[in-house]
């Protein structure tokens, strides 16, 4: 985790193991457009498979979205905690929702040993900003718009969840946090596109 502060605001840039298991899930189980927002695909690209199999007795691939988006959306309020809670190999909290816990009891074990090969890879690319200044971007745009509107700052608080999706963007959900691909940072003049204009809001 990484962050960037003031007297009066902050804004952190971290990831999510639970959001990257959703992620993995909502590939492998083709759940395309799944979601608000819409996010692209993971990157590296993750392998369909067939769950009509496994959701078939249990309101099929309808349910199933249905369900993902329903976790989905609890991860995003809860964040940075973690809710409901990934306990295998029953993943109880999961109880109301039997086509995903199902696909949750079947790839698991794959979910996670990708999520943590790309918890690794954001560790590495962390360091690699902080070598570079990269890090130093956010501090400057909350910086640059101050002296823009001459006054001190409102008090704010901002979340940037990185994750490993395939296209280079972001998405702003109102009002504090921001999801976006974490290649872009290391896209100075796009990342600031999508960035800025949150910090104007904000600031």
């Amino acid at each position: 985790m990484q962050q960037a502060s003031g007297s009066r605001w902050q804004i952190t840039t971290d990831t999510s193991g639970p959001m990257m298991i959703a992620l993995y899930l909502r590939d492998t189980a083709g759940l395309n457009g799944a979601g608000h927002p819409a996010l692209s695909h993971a990157r590296p690209k993750v392998r369909p498979a067939d769950h009509s199999h496994l959701t078939a007795d249990v309101g099929g691939l309808g349910a199933l979205k249905t369900e993902w988006e329903a976790w989905w959306e609890q991860l995003l309020k809860a964040y940075p905690h973690t809710s409901p809670d990934l306990s295998p190999p029953d993943f109880e909290a999961f109880g109301n929702s039997p086509a995903l816990q199902r696909v949750l009891q079947a790839h698991f074990g794959s979910a996670l040993s990708w999520a943590r090969e790309r918890r690794s890879e954001y560790a590495e690319l962390e360091a690699e900003r902080e070598a570079n200044g990269a890090d130093h971007l956010l501090t400057d745009m909350v910086d640059d718009r101050l002296m823009e509107v001459g006054r001190d700052s409102r008090d704010f608080k901002l979340s940037i969840i990185e994750l490993p999706l395939n296209e280079h963007r972001a998405w702003y959900l109102e009002p504090d946090k921001i999801i976006m691909s974490q290649q872009l940072m290391g896209e100075p003049e796009l990342f600031r596109s999508y960035v800025q204009p949150v910090v104007e809001i904000l600031v």
